[in-house]
């Protein structure tokens, strides 16, 4: 049976920072990828938004991590010469009724140490000549764009040139095959430490070594479309409407990508599949009991309710639309066409409380370290995640001293 030092599992935004991480301590680290190449879902698959601290609970984890991991992916693609648009961000309102939550907004923004200002319509023109707001809008200058392909492409020669790191592709894991080894499709790997950075089946393979079995998957589909490239310059950045605090999504909301294209969306939209992109594809036998917990949801999460009630319209063209055209203004319909590009949030759910788990989650074994309910910012946050992450990993039986 092979042996590794440290096994990282998965090859997306969580796992290769890591695995950079732990590397640079001076690790030997092997990376298994279930996929022929790395971030083929959520990590590959986002709007490529580094957020800028601005949403999240004082004190949870994604609150601690956004901030400085902007700054941190900032200056990796500044450093590696990846493709950076720092073309910040404008939170607008839709009506007077928004005006109070995007101060609360403003406020949690600012107690978390985020660069926002708080500008009115005719400096929101200035930033933004096409948004439209109600009142005020918030500036956030540091939120940018990255184009997540190639980060991940820079982390995996990143890893290659280190000489202490190998990713094998194509290579799933089952779970494990006794205390320090695990089943592989290619056979028993033993190892001395192992973090499990599987994204949307992160769950699955904790609940096999009997961790976050709390924890369940509830996966939301984000769909986008983008602008034609004639009514590309109505956005100059990312323009947001102001999300509902209940939930952990941010609503349909413009990005100029890093090679000029205007994308719209994200939807969140119950999925019934882990990778279930389109309207079938990615299906499998484990439908039905994502159905049913989306069903004890309905029933006992109001939050969930009101999403579930609301984002399937959004299949829907008129209704995409409608969300959208309160964003800016002169958007045509005919502005608006189809895009292949959609993702998976691999969200969890709290099944002892019915509830979003709405912070990033880590637990422990005895060897072992799972990374769960890596939702956004993740991407964003990864960098600054990774060192605490690989403390834990070092910290493991079996690693100390790696």
């Amino acid at each position: 049976m092979e042996t590794a030092e440290i096994v990282v599992v998965g090859a997306g935004i969580i796992g290769l920072t890591l695995a950079r991480e732990l590397v640079a301590r001076g690790a030997r680290v092997l990376v298994l990828e279930k996929e022929g190449a790395p971030g083929r879902h959520a990590s590959g698959r986002n709007s490529g938004v580094l957020h800028a601290g601005i949403y999240y609970a004082p004190g949870s984890a994604r609150a601690r991590s956004c901030l400085a991991g902007n700054r941190l992916m900032r200056a990796y693609c500044r450093e590696r010469g990846l493709p950076l648009e720092e073309s910040g961000k404008v939170i607008v309102t839709k009506c007077h009724e928004e005006l109070p939550r995007l101060h609360a907004l403003f406020e949690r923004a600012q107690s978390a140490g985020a660069s926002v200002s708080l500008v009115d319509e005719s400096e929101l023109r200035e930033i933004e000549p096409h948004a439209r707001t109600v009142g005020r809008a918030i500036h956030s200058p540091l939120t940018a764009v990255v184009d997540p392909k190639a980060v991940l492409a820079g982390l995996r020669d990143d890893l290659r040139q280190s000489r202490r790191a190998e990713i094998r592709f194509n290579v799933r894991v089952h779970g494990p095959s006794g205390p320090g080894s695990l089943d592989t499709s290619a056979g028993r790997l033993a190892y001395g430490a192992m973090a499990n950075a599987s994204g949307a089946h992160a769950d699955r393979l904790a609940h096999a070594f009997g961790k976050g079995l709390r924890y369940m998957l509830v996966p939301f589909k984000g769909l986008y479309r983008k602008l034609r490239p004639q009514a590309a310059h109505l956005v100059r950045g990312s323009v947001y409407p102001v999300p509902d605090p209940a939930t952990p999504f941010l609503g349909v909301h413009f990005t100029r990508s890093v090679y000029g294209e205007v994308y719209l969306g994200p939807t969140a939209i119950p999925a019934l599949g882990r990778e279930n992109y389109g309207l079938l594809k990615g299906l499998d036998a484990e439908a039905p009991s994502i159905l049913w917990r989306d069903a004890m949801l309905f029933a006992s999460s109001p939050v969930f309710r009101r999403v579930a009630l609301s984002e399937p319209r959004k299949y829907l063209f008129k209704h995409f639309f409608a969300d959208a055209a309160r964003l800016v203004d002169a958007l045509d319909p005919a502005d608006v066409l189809p895009s292949p590009k959609a993702g998976i949030r691999p969200q969890l759910v709290d099944v002892e409380q019915n509830a979003m788990v709405m912070d990033f989650v880590t637990e422990t074994g005895p060897a072992e370290l799972h990374v769960l309910n890596a939702i956004s910012p993740a991407f964003t946050a990864s960098m600054a995640m990774a060192p605490g992450l690989a403390d834990s990993v070092l910290g493991l039986s079996g690693s100390a001293g790696a």
